[in-house]
């Protein structure tokens, strides 16, 4: 009989079984069917930028033709004959991001960008707590969420200290002075997760408030931010929600805060009523208060058709697989952490890793161009981290096996 097995020379015969098998038992197999994925190109870096799903174009053609080139300005409020309802659009995909975040639909705005969204939800964290003058984060967190704390403390002029140590000391730092805490959920370089309720329950025993920054997190695995006590958080829609380049951010803000916290950028979509166009502003009763401008509706679009291919997926699965993956590629990679200079970044226990997996290498960037020029495309962070990015919902264990011997392929080429 003709072997149907993949050629994957260099796997022994009963690893390449092994995977196949965990394959065929994927619940979620049938969601890359719903991707467009380039033949020949293993992609690992759906955490920078989410591979595109195929209903995408359509969706984006019927906005361009039908609602923008037919109906024109009448497609902001919806007709009897048509379904274009382009003012409800950012409820709609606030909606379907809230599921995956363990948010409330009203406690979710989306728009703007994840940068500006943190900008707004820090000011107001400083402004419920305003006796207290410094925001505790992560030393190595991601630039952006550095950048816009410093902005805004320096905007404020109230003397406002950004402190920064690293993760594994922020429960000891949670000092009396401490008005809000900063973190990523999972490191951009590395792919640590870190425990959410755990520490935002010892910020609150401080009287201290809770921003969070999803970047890494939504749709990679389930969010409890309700289930964490979480006071805010912002999050991207073009890593693992997929919605494209540049598509709108989203921001949480616990119903408890909502009646209190206030908007540092108080724009008329987040009016209570927009288009009554009263001379002082009124803020939504739900999240949209958050809102400034006006819908960025190609691209809202975009991810409004994205975050349909999660409808029918079990979050409990998606965090399964992901684990799965992860846990076969570093199984995978270790006889070439014995060989070349790797060195693992990511911890191995389940409840501390994200969907990614780095490795050190003291040539990581020509490593990385070299992995892509082979169609195995990850990522390089400065100064010397390999990230590997894995989603659930498009990727296979056999990919993982093809991404393993590229990797070989290459530093044995540098060898």
């Amino acid at each position: 009989m003709p072997d149907h097995r993949p050629a994957l020379p260099g796997l022994a015969p009963d690893v390449i079984e092994h995977l196949l098998t965990l394959d065929a038992r994927d619940p979620l197999a049938h969601k890359r069917a719903e991707f467009t994925l380039p033949e020949g190109v293993v992609y690992l870096d759906g955490n920078s930028l989410g591979a595109m799903p195929r209903a995408v174009p359509d969706r984006l053609a019927r906005v361009l033709h039908g609602e923008w080139g037919e109906a024109l300005i009448r497609s902001w409020t919806a007709g009897a004959d048509r379904g274009e309802d382009w003012m409800a659009l950012p409820d709609r995909v606030a909606a379907k991001v809230a599921r995956l975040i363990g948010a409330q639909a009203h406690e979710v705005a989306v728009g703007d960008s994840t940068s500006v969204n943190l900008f707004k939800v820090l000011a107001a964290a400083l402004h419920l707590n305003p006796d207290r003058r410094v925001i505790l984060t992560d030393a190595e967190n991601f630039p952006t969420d550095l950048y816009v704390a410093q902005g805004l403390g320096e905007l404020l002029g109230r003397g406002h200290e950004l402190r920064r140590v690293p993760a594994r000391e922020i429960a000891a730092q949670l000092t009396p002075d401490v008005a809000a805490v900063l973190l990523t959920e999972v490191d951009y370089r590395t792919g640590e997760r870190l425990d959410m309720a755990a520490v935002t329950a010892a910020a609150h025993a401080q009287g201290v408030l809770t921003v969070w920054d999803l970047a890494h997190s939504a749709g990679a695995f389930p969010v409890d931010l309700r289930g964490a006590g979480a006071d805010f958080a912002v999050g991207c829609g073009y890593k693992y929600l997929n919605g494209g380049p540049g598509a709108p951010a989203f921001v949480f803000v616990a119903e408890r805060h909502l009646p209190h916290a206030p908007t540092a950028l108080s724009g008329w979509m987040g009016h209570a009523d927009p288009f009554e166009m009263e001379r002082s502003y009124r803020p939504a009763e739900n999240a949209r208060r958050f809102v400034v401008g006006t819908p960025q509706v190609l691209s809202l679009s975009a991810l409004d058709t994205a975050l349909d291919v999660f409808e029918d997926v079990n979050l409990g699965d998606l965090r399964a697989k992901s684990l799965s993956l992860t846990d076969t590629f570093i199984e995978l990679m270790a006889p070439l952490g014995e060989r070349f200079p790797l060195t693992l970044a990511t911890p191995l226990d389940h409840a501390r890793r994200g969907s990614q997996v780095s490795y050190r290498h003291p040539d990581a960037a020509r490593v990385m161009a070299r992995l892509t020029g082979r169609g195995i495309i990850g990522d390089f962070r400065t100064p010397d981290i390999l990230r590997f990015g894995f989603t659930p919902l498009y990727h296979s264990h056999l990919d993982v096996a093809r991404a393993v011997l590229g990797v070989q392929a290459v530093l044995e080429e540098q060898a």
